[in-house]
């Protein structure tokens, strides 16, 4: 895997890292040595053809922990069909002895979980950085200034 890095767009530059949380379909036990594998090399071909880079993957028996980056185009719902589809399909394809696991024929729950994180701080750091703009002296003297200037 591969360390987060901003991304230099046309209009904009992000660094947007999420933690997602995929349990399978009536959390069965599914992943394995083989399953995680194929996961894993599913997953490198996604980044290949999609803006979306993953950082790190874990699995846990019964569901998948992903740390990835993707640029703001992508929303978090759309990672999720992306990555649920095709990993999914491929898991089947690959791994028929999954699918006698998983009779409804769906290889993923309905439902995940899904955290911004941050590269550089946490919550109350960047609240308080937030909170505290525009508090400097120089601030309050220059938009004075500029408002006697306008009238």
């Amino acid at each position: 895997m591969s360390d987060s890095k901003y991304i230099h767009k046309s209009h904009n530059v992000s660094v947007l890292l999420y933690h997602f949380v995929y349990p399978a379909k009536y959390r069965r036990v599914v992943f394995d040595k083989n399953v995680d594998q194929t996961l894993v090399k599913i997953c490198m071909d996604i980044e290949k053809r999609y803006e979306v880079h993953f950082l790190e993957i874990g699995t846990d028996k019964d569901h998948v922990h992903f740390l990835l980056q993707s640029v703001p185009m992508k929303s978090p719902t759309q990672i999720v069909k992306i990555l649920k589809s095709i990993t999914a399909r491929e898991i089947f394809q690959r791994h028929p002895e999954v699918k006698k696991v998983l009779w409804g024929g769906a290889f993923w729950s309905s439902g995940y979980f899904v955290n911004t994180v941050s590269k550089f701080r946490d919550e109350s750091t960047i609240s308080k950085y937030v909170r505290a703009q525009g508090m400097e002296k120089d601030y309050d003297v220059l938009h004075k200034v500029k408002q006697l200037t306008l009238f």
